[in-house]
């Protein structure tokens, strides 16, 4: 199994779009999880940080980009373990940070048992029309993509690299030694993607409420919690495989 060392996936000036490396013997404990961090000038937000098994890398990686001290936001797409489980660790180690979530599982925070009370205080609660908001001089926008499978689901989109951050959307499990950080040949990729697709997300409507929205938007990279990073034809032929997605979730159940 490989240790897979941090990658800038998009780097413009002061601006980078950082993947957070891989350990492939996750494998053995869970599922695979992908970590960013968005850095503009000194400052950085990170995405999705994970549980705890994955907190000692995630740490160690990201202080190669920016201080601790500088991470000025957590980003949680949605409430799974694997999404918000070290959500207190982080907290603690970064101490100048907010927490970006949606604003329906704001209650379920304190349950992750944090050590400082006051981090309450911290909290930024994401109204379900999204919102946008900077880091240092760039805008992100949080998008919403409720249901999918959360109730409470945000996307993140990047305005300034134009890469975006879909959470479980475009996730893929792989078999051991399959793993890439680029979706390579996608017609071999659906193989690894239909299942989750088609199982976790509930219901064709919320997934084309989803598809009308991110048409709108100028996207170069679509960057998953889980599985490959699409880039160039691939982010087209990943939307377009999804407009055709007949039955997911209740659907499957007729």
């Amino acid at each position: 199994m490989k240790i897979h060392k941090p990658y800038v996936i998009h780097e413009d000036r002061d601006h980078k779009f950082v993947w957070l490396g891989l350990d492939e013997s996750d494998y053995e404990r869970g599922v695979l999880t992908n970590q960013y961090l968005i850095v503009d000038g000194d400052k950085g937000i990170l995405l999705d940080p994970g549980g705890y098994f994955v907190f000692e890398r995630v740490f160690k990686n990201l202080k190669d980009f920016v201080k601790p001290e500088n991470i000025v936001g957590l980003f949680y797409s949605h409430q799974d373990p694997d999404v918000i489980g070290a959500m207190n660790l982080w907290l603690d180690t970064c101490p100048n940070a907010k927490v970006y979530i949606s604003e329906i599982w704001e209650r379920f925070i304190p349950h992750l048992g944090m050590s400082d009370p006051s981090s309450s205080e911290r909290i930024v609660k994401i109204p379900d029309r999204g919102m946008e908001f900077k880091i240092e001089k760039n805008q992100v926008r949080a998008v919403p993509a409720h249901f999918l499978h959360s109730e409470g689901n945000f996307h993140l989109y990047d305005v300034k690299s134009k890469v975006y951050f879909s959470g479980d959307i475009g996730a893929a499990i792989f078999p051991k030694g399959k793993w890439s950080l680029y979706v390579q040949n996608f017609d071999e990729h659906v193989k690894y993607m239909e299942w989750f697709h088609r199982r976790y997300l509930p219901t064709r409507k919320a997934l084309d409420v989803w598809l009308k929205r991110v048409k709108e938007l100028d996207i170069k990279i679509i960057a998953p919690q889980h599985g490959s990073i699409f880039e160039g034809d691939n982010v087209k032929k990943f939307i377009n495989w999804l407009d055709k997605l007949d039955k997911v979730g209740i659907d499957l159940m007729e």
